[in-house]
């Protein structure tokens, strides 16, 4: 928003790409102050073409006389924060800061912060807030880039699936990570309660606070930086309707949890996207199974059908010796276990053939299909 604001007075063109996941809300304020939104897919690598890094990166070559700010590698996000944030949370807490709870996207604002703050005090400690989905916290951890963390996600403006250079790891002493739907309901509860129309992250860094609790003692003087406003997310979060399509709104009854506890063969099984076709289908029969996630690189990026492997091989009975990628179809939705019968069965459709299930406590996934909710149905 601010480089769109930049551009109008400056008198440049800008052109933003974003993902579809973000909300519809952020794209028209852009489009309000005249700048050019291309919205690219979610769920595929950072290196892929089709990716807002990569089409980026394309544009600056194609467009003449432009620029990409880069905010993800770009050294001027941190310092930024180092002149201005850090500064501004020492003076207003008269330096008496212990603790800084920061939602982690590019980065700049927890490093930049944190460093100013280390400088003052190096025991102030430095909490950064993740989500499921993201790299950040095991890399942290172990020092392990783990593609096998990479799943789509629903918080928006934390989280990666990269590791920009503006995170400095060295500066943040724990990352907490905070599932969707906490992060969701407590974006509304801090309006509820606080009266701050404030954004998903700003949801994300509360939970995680309440999370961390047992961390903090009394006297401790906790900030936590909310980015982003309310009105960004209208159609989602502060939307009842968004809320129970996505199963946030607790309810009664079967929920996917139900549903996996009484599937032994429910743990997830895949495919890596380069194996065969006619192992694809040796790997079905073998295991009884008719839907199949496929993986590169140990990440979900398409889903195997037997029906329309069917078609295919019928179609092409030589295509049996061609990678599985060459006919996959689109990845299955993630869903949260918490998420009730009733959404489920809407979900898997005739486009739709499965959901996977994430358990973030026990970190298993799990595949549910429609034979699992008739099954459930009428036990």
């Amino acid at each position: 928003m601010g480089l769109a604001i930049a551009a109008v007075i400056k008198g440049y063109k800008c052109i933003f790409t974003s993902t579809d996941k973000q909300s519809k809300e952020k794209f028209d304020a852009l489009r309000a102050f005249g700048a050019e939104v291309i919205v690219c897919p979610t769920n595929v690598d950072p290196e892929d073409p089709r990716s807002y890094y990569s089409v980026s990166s394309r544009l600056v070559r194609e467009v003449p006389n432009s620029w990409k700010p880069n905010q993800y590698d770009n050294p001027s996000n941190s310092q930024a924060h180092y002149e201005t944030t850090g500064p501004e949370i020492w003076d207003q807490t008269d330096g008496k800061i212990t603790h800084l709870v920061v939602g982690v996207g590019t980065g700049g604002t927890i490093s930049g912060t944190a460093k100013y703050l280390k400088e003052k005090n190096p025991k102030i400690k430095v909490m950064g807030i993740d989500t499921y989905g993201s790299v950040f916290k095991k890399y942290k951890e172990t020092g392990i880039f783990d593609k096998n963390e990479i799943y789509p996600y629903v918080t928006e403006g934390i989280g990666e699936d990269f590791l920009p250079e503006n995170v400095d790891f060295s500066l943040i002493d724990h990352f907490e990570k905070v599932t969707d739907k906490d992060a969701a309901m407590m974006t509304r509860e801090i309006a509820k309660q606080e009266g701050i129309f404030a954004g998903n992250s700003a949801g994300s860094a509360m939970a995680g606070i309440l999370q961390m609790k047992d961390m903090f003692k009394e006297g401790d003087v906790v900030v936590v930086i909310f980015h982003d406003h309310g009105t960004r997310y209208l159609g989602k979060m502060f939307n009842d309707e968004w809320m129970r399509e996505k199963g946030y709104f607790d309810r009664k009854g079967l929920t996917a949890k139900d549903l996996v506890s009484s599937n032994h063969k429910s743990e997830l099984i895949t495919l890596e996207a380069s194996t065969t076709i006619e192992k694809a289908v040796e790997l079905m029969s073998k295991m009884d199974i008719s839907q199949l996630p496929v993986t590169r690189d140990k990440r979900i990026v398409g889903s195997l059908n037997e029906n329309h492997l069917f078609s295919k091989i019928v179609a092409n009975p030589d295509i049996k010796s061609h990678p599985v990628d060459s006919i996959m179809q689109a990845a299955f939705p993630f869903v949260d276990i918490s998420t009730p019968l009733d959404l489920l069965s809407t979900m898997i459709q005739s486009d739709n053939h499965a959901v996977l299930v994430r358990d973030f406590k026990t970190d298993k996934t799990f595949i549910i299909t429609r034979f699992d909710i008739i099954n459930a149905l009428t036990k």
